[in-house]
């Protein structure tokens, strides 16, 4: 198997360079795929090589093959200078965090980001002499107003966790630019296939990768993509002080689910586009928020920045009892109640964010649901949720 030069490698196909990235057979005694590499202690010839350090890996902290396989292959799709892989995606959030901000500092951070992030912000960063000032997610290029001299970084998330907002990403980027303030973007919904982020002036690209990259509900991993040399040259020393090294057989199955993600992707979707117009039809939903249908708030931005959409949604129920909502989803078959997503397998989540956001109201009048779509039947899915609604009905 011929090894190609970079120039022809990246005019390949993002499928084709997805399945290339971070492997040489070469290097893996023939084998297709790295092999695992575990190891702390890393010995040296000489102490010239030593005093020097003189080798690949210097230690166990400092990375190993199976690791470095992983993070060429992110990088690969995210086109930047550099890619890094901390143990969670949480981690992946802080780390950015951390690699942007020091005490003294104001940061701008949308009100709908995750809510453990959140709470980074607001304990730890606050700990650390950080402020954090929340925004509106739709404030497009008016976040302007909102800058201070101090601020340093301004935190987003397309679609935003849990209620969906789409926000105008190039518009924040555009007006930050100017200030010489930083744009950091956690970019899991979309994954790099689907929202290309350095390609719109993002500086830190975020993935919680135990989602669409790990896919089997298995592995609890995260990257941190960095848009120039600079910023990945800051974001690699920080990743080293703090130690943040990946278990190299996570990296392994995280580089595997990496191979079939796009494949994956463009097939969960179309299903989950259909079970949110689905959803849409039933007079037990208010609303559906997903950014991929036509009525939806920030359905313009993403048809103009986004190439496609997973299949992460939500639902706002017409009004009802909590009850009558455990009677729905505690009676599901085929859908697992867990907190994560992206995985083969279908989740429903029920959610309340109006206890903790601060610069938005959501409005909600009934139950709020997220849902994700595996790669099980539609047919099947429906059924499933079809008779959960006959139990919530029936339970008033």
């Amino acid at each position: 198997m011929k090894k190609l030069p970079p120039s022809e490698f990246a005019r390949l196909a993002e499928r084709t360079r997805l399945v290339l990235a971070g492997r040489d057979p070469e290097d893996s005694y023939g084998f297709v795929n790295p092999p695992i590499v575990r190891g702390s202690t890393v010995i040296y010839s000489n102490t010239e090589d030593f005093l020097a350090r003189k080798a690949r890996y210097t230690y166990g902290t400092a990375g190993n093959p199976t690791l470095d396989a992983l993070e060429a292959a992110a990088n690969t799709i995210e086109g930047g200078a550099g890619v890094v892989a901390v143990p969670s995606g949480l981690m992946a959030c802080t780390l950015a965090f951390l690699t942007l901000l020091s005490a003294g500092d104001h940061v701008l951070v949308t009100d709908s980001v995750y809510r453990p992030t959140r709470n980074f912000c607001d304990t730890f960063l606050k700990r650390m002499g950080v402020e954090t000032t929340y925004y509106d997610p739709m404030v497009g290029a008016d976040i302007a107003t909102l800058f201070r001299p101090n601020t340093k970084a301004v935190w987003t998330e397309a679609p935003g966790s849990q209620t969906f907002e789409m926000q105008d990403i190039p518009a924040i980027v555009g007006a930050a630019r100017e200030r010489g303030i930083l744009v950091a973007l956690d970019n899991t919904w979309a994954t790099p296939l689907f929202f290309d982020a350095h390609g719109f002036g993002v500086d830190l690209s975020v993935q919680a990768g135990t989602k669409y990259y790990a896919a089997h509900s298995d592995v609890l991993i995260g990257t941190v993509s960095a848009r120039t040399p600079e910023l990945y040259k800051a974001l690699r020393a920080t990743w080293t002080q703090l130690g943040l090294i990946v278990a190299p057989e996570d990296a392994f199955l995280t580089l595997r689910g990496m191979r079939t993600m796009a494949i994956r992707l463009k097939e969960q979707m179309p299903a989950g586009i259909a079970m949110a117009n689905w959803l849409k039809a039933r007079p037990e939903v208010a609303r559906v928020m997903h950014p991929a249908l036509p009525d939806d708030p920030g359905h313009a931005l993403w048809k103009r920045d986004f190439t496609g959409a997973s299949s992460l949604f939500a639902i706002e129920l017409a009004p009802v009892s909590m009850k009558a909502v455990a009677a729905m989803l505690d009676g599901l078959s085929l859908f697992g109640m867990g907190a994560s997503w992206g995985g083969y397998e279908s989740l429903v989540l029920p959610f309340d964010c109006t206890d903790y956001r601060t610069a938005t109201t959501p409005g909600f009048k009934g139950p709020t649901i997220r849902i994700h779509i595996g790669l099980e039947d539609l047919e099947d899915l429906k059924a499933d949720l079809d008779a959960g609604f006959a139990r919530l009905r029936a339970a008033g």
